[in-house]
């Protein structure tokens, strides 16, 4: 059966050999750009359109139609292409025929076939408006196999903006170029043609489809009698005229001669040529199963960097399962209430039931498209839960959990990793279905545990004093960890703690030695460790910018900064604060980074004054809370913290590892 994609959608492909199917109901150009797996282009070298219609296993019609069909061989495509992006666009008004944007003709309609022609998936392009260009499909790689995904992203500076997007050097240029190749097909052309017959037109016209301008659906056009195949009228046999070499409308290929009698005086045969029982397809291959994910199946020049790239790539593929899920049940939704309406406001369907038979076939219409959404959301989500289960076992220390086996194995490293965890992420779809949140080195931003109520509801269900500590205790996992990252020498720690009300919570860092000093208390001491952090600041920033960095201080700490701060704002007076905002702003472009534990309410009486921080810093929870979005697909994604397995002295251990390789 083919399966019938939303935007974000994706499905397996079961074969590498391809035909891709476009009917617009309007001239448009059909193309294809090659990509990495970012999805950068190159070079225009790596596209193909009609100017050069072959291109490493892609071929492309080389005139602009109504219909195309694009032919895609996955085996022949190079190694280090890991995206085809199948595009479309209007090629500019052209007299009568002309569509200067998408919004204005019927919606692109798709359609992905296999070698023996079967119908894979299908999808149509609805909710363009003032587009002009749009990326149709993205066929890509992932753990070895190719999956097709709807993508219908409308461009409306055209096809120079589609191009650019895609990272593409000079794309205006490029799409000029590519625009001025297009010269007026067949199809673009009304030529006067004989009558066919109503059952030739509908075997022989490929569908078009159009969409509802109320809610987007898909709803059947009337072919065209124009076709971009002529018909040539065939004298039927037995009629005395022969037939020689007229061309068979489902191959184009001449027919074989024929007349009245047999050549060898048996019956006559008086099928029409047309009607002859075509050559039976190939019985279609089995489909293979899923491959079996394998850990570090990404590109990357080491392990870590292609098991991070398979991490945000699971986390790309949740993001747009979850997206198409819901994008199906939201159109099923509105589709029920429409057909509904409809269906009360007919007062002919009011008397002999036909009221509740209209209903009744529309539920079930509903039901079947939420059933379908959630068969495909079920099945990503249980290759994604199989590949996370042989990804996470295979985490380095600095992407793994504090419950991995690979702790107990820890050494400190001789380099600094690409990133490091900072907890979890999860969508409602599938809570247990983490995917671990990776955080790239050097910091680009501060940090913020916050140790107020917030909306989260599990924060609610505890009281203030133990939000508190577990605030404090995320915030020395995070500390630990960015040690246990570095280098010995290279990362040094400062804790803040005016009060004194967190010293059973930094205890490991005090007791293990990591420490570059002990945690500052009162007023003086706030104002020490905020002053000479300040002016380390002041002396790289000049450094920098005046290109004189050998001429630094030679006692001045080469090693990256933290600053931990626990208890904010108490202990802090307009002055410290002014030189926090100015680290939290400055202080991780030379190498100089903050850690806040507080609460905002608490600084509350400091007004919009502080907006700013809170804003530059990145939000994390004590407790497992809905707040960090996706502005992609509009998610709102689940973040679970760090948390120690119950009496693990893990982070102890690896604490002392840091102090003992600084010695």
């Amino acid at each position: 059966m083919t399966a019938e994609l939303v935007r974000g959608q994706n499905h397996p492909l079961p074969d590498t050999r391809l035909e891709i199917r476009v009917s617009a109901g309007h001239p448009v150009l059909a193309g294809a750009t090659l990509g990495d797996e970012q999805g950068r282009v190159p070079g225009a070298e790596w596209i193909a359109h009609p100017g050069a219609p072959s291109l490493h296993g892609v071929a492309v019609p080389e005139e602009a139609a109504a219909d195309h069909r694009l032919t895609v061989d996955l085996e022949a495509v190079p190694g280090a292409v890991h995206r085809v992006s199948v595009l479309l666009a209007l090629p500019g008004a052209r007299g009568a025929a002309g569509a200067a944007r998408f919004g204005a003709v019927a919606a692109p309609h798709v359609v992905v076939a296999g070698r023996d022609g079967t119908e894979i998936a299908s999808y149509t392009i609805t909710g363009l408006d003032s587009e002009s260009a749009v990326i149709a499909l993205e066929l890509y790689r992932r753990q070895g196999a190719w999956k097709v995904r709807a993508m219908g992203q409308g461009y409306d500076g055209g096809l120079a903006a589609l191009l650019g997007d895609q990272g593409l050097e000079r794309p205006a240029d490029v799409a000029a170029s590519i625009l001025e190749t297009v010269a007026p097909g067949p199809a673009q052309v009304a030529a006067p043609t004989q009558r066919v017959p109503e059952a030739e037109r509908v075997r022989h016209t490929a569908p078009v489809t159009s969409a509802d301008p109320a809610t987007g659906t898909p709803a059947p056009v009337t072919p065209s009698p124009v076709t971009s195949t002529p018909v040539t009228p065939t004298p039927v046999a037995g009629t005395g005229a022969p037939v020689t070499g007229a061309p068979t409308p489902a191959t184009g290929t001449p027919a074989p001669a024929t007349s009245g009698a047999a050549p060898s005086g048996g019956p006559i045969d008086y099928s029409h040529p047309r009607r002859r029982a075509a050559t039976p397809a190939p019985a279609p291959e089995p489909r293979q199963a899923p491959p079996a994910p394998v850990a570090g199946d990404a590109s990357g020049w080491s392990m870590d960097e292609r098991l991070y790239n398979q991490v945000w790539g699971m986390f790309e593929d949740l993001a747009r399962t979850a997206a198409a899920y819901r994008s199906a049940c939201d159109f099923a939704e509105s589709r029920l209430d429409r057909e509904l309406d409809e269906t009360l406001s007919d007062y002919r369907s009011r008397v002999g039931g036909a009221n509740d038979s209209a209903r009744a076939a529309a539920r079930a219409r509903h039901d079947e498209l939420v059933e379908r959404a959630q068969a495909v959301l079920d099945r990503d989500l249980a290759q994604l839960a199989a590949e996370s289960a042989v990804v996470e076992p295979a985490l380095p220390a600095a992407f793994a959990r504090w419950d991995n086996p690979v702790w107990h194995a820890y050494r400190v490293p001789a380099e600094e990793p690409m990133a490091v965890r900072l907890g979890d992420l999860h969508l409602p779809e599938r809570s247990e279905l983490r995917i671990p949140m990776l955080v790239r080195l050097p910091l680009e931003r501060g940090l913020w545990v916050d140790s107020g109520r917030g909306r989260s509801e599990a924060a609610g269900l505890l009281d203030e004093v133990e939000l508190r500590r577990l605030a404090l205790d995320s915030a020395v996992a995070h500390t630990a960890r960015l040690l246990a990252a570095h280098p010995a020498g290279q990362f040094a720690v400062h804790v803040v703690d005016a009060a004194g009300a967190g010293a059973a919570a930094l205890a490991p860092l005090v007791e293990s030695g990591v420490l570059a000093a002990p945690p500052a208390r009162g007023a003086a001491g706030v104002s020490a460790v905020l002053e000479q952090l300040t002016e380390r600041v002041d002396l790289l920033q000049m450094a920098l910018r005046g290109g004189a960095a050998d001429a630094l201080p030679p006692g001045l700490d080469a090693a990256r900064q933290l600053l931990l701060v626990h208890d904010f704002p108490h202990g802090f007076d307009d002055r410290a604060v002014t030189r926090l905002r100015y680290l939290a702003d400055e202080g991780p472009s030379v190498g100089v980074h903050l850690l806040m534990v507080a609460d905002r309410q608490d600084a509350s009486a400091y007004g919009p004054l502080l907006d700013p921080l809170w804003r530059s810093l990145l939000r994390l929870t004590p407790v497992p809370d809905d707040h960090l979005a996706d502005p992609w697909v509009g998610h709102a994604w689940s973040y679970e913290p760090p948390v120690l397995p119950p009496g693990s002295t893990v982070l102890r251990q690896v604490l002392a590892q840091v102090a003992g390789a600084r010695r």
